[in-house]
């Protein structure tokens, strides 16, 4: 098993865990977000509190870990977790997909709570949800662009079609109950060189043809998101880059998704 200290999430795809109430305290919820979204979060917040005797604050001495599973047999078994010793801990399963394993928030060094863990490299965690097709922050999800029924969310747990209302909840409802969803961001891995810069996001992704089967969002080497369309994904895919021509790139689709794209 290895944890990894990780990123958060935009507006789009926030985590939010309720702490155990005491008496002698207010409920409270600890909401964890992509930090570039931080001060968007809290204005968003404060515009929706009303009169409500509400206080929003960072808190910034709690670290974000992910404790990933070091087997797919791991990843639906229990995390180890050792008693914090005069500090706060949580553990939580990722609510995205058991492949991404445990969100650990805790004060200090999070690795000391997790026995016989091995500390890897952010890029390490990165890789490792581009590879399963998981979506995070407002890099993979900027707001006003992506779609949370394109981006997957339902599947991971981040849309709700049974909550009273939200802003989009007509047009979200609608189009999944209808089934008419068309584009949906896919796990890609490149095979060739690739450019020393990268692929920017946004590049087209072409078929064999030559017509347009999508947009590349993000990535990190030879793995990332594409948001491409359903019907173009089983066929030979690839960009075009000034430096080294043309690059093929394989989609594929994750096996934790519940139903096959249609």
């Amino acid at each position: 098993m290895s944890h990894r200290h990780g990123t958060g999430t935009s507006l789009r795809s926030s985590f939010l865990c309720g702490l155990l109430e005491r008496t002698d305290q207010a409920p409270a919820f600890l909401l964890e977000c992509d930090r570039a979204a931080l001060g968007a979060l809290q204005r968003h917040l404060a515009l929706h509190r009303v009169r409500r005797k509400v206080t929003v604050e960072p808190r910034p001495e709690l670290r974000v870990w992910a404790v990933l599973p070091g087997s797919p047999e791991e990843a639906c078994g229990a995390a180890p977790l050792q008693e914090p010793a005069g500090s706060v801990a949580i553990l939580a399963r990722d609510p995205r997909t058991s492949r991404m394993g445990w969100r650990l928030l805790a004060e200090g060094q999070g690795p000391a709570l997790v026995p016989g863990g091995r500390l890897g490299e952010l890029q390490d965690y990165h890789r490792h949800r581009y590879q399963q097709g998981v979506p995070e922050g407002v890099h993979d999800l900027p707001p006003g662009v992506a779609l949370p029924l394109e981006s997957n969310l339902a599947f991971m747990n981040g849309v709700s079609f049974t909550k009273g209302c939200y802003v989009g909840q007509e047009l979200t409802a609608r189009t999944h109950h209808m089934g008419v969803i068309r584009k949906r961001l896919f796990p890609v891995q490149f095979s060739g060189p690739l450019p020393a810069s990268g692929i920017a996001p946004g590049t087209s992704v072409l078929t064999e043809s030559g017509q347009a089967a999508g947009k590349y969002r993000a990535g990190q080497g030879d793995v990332g998101l594409a948001l491409l369309q359903l019907e173009k994904i089983r066929g030979p895919l690839h960009i075009r880059t000034a430096e080294s021509g043309r690059v093929a790139l394989t989609a594929s689709v994750p096996d934790w998704w519940p139903t096959a794209p249609k």
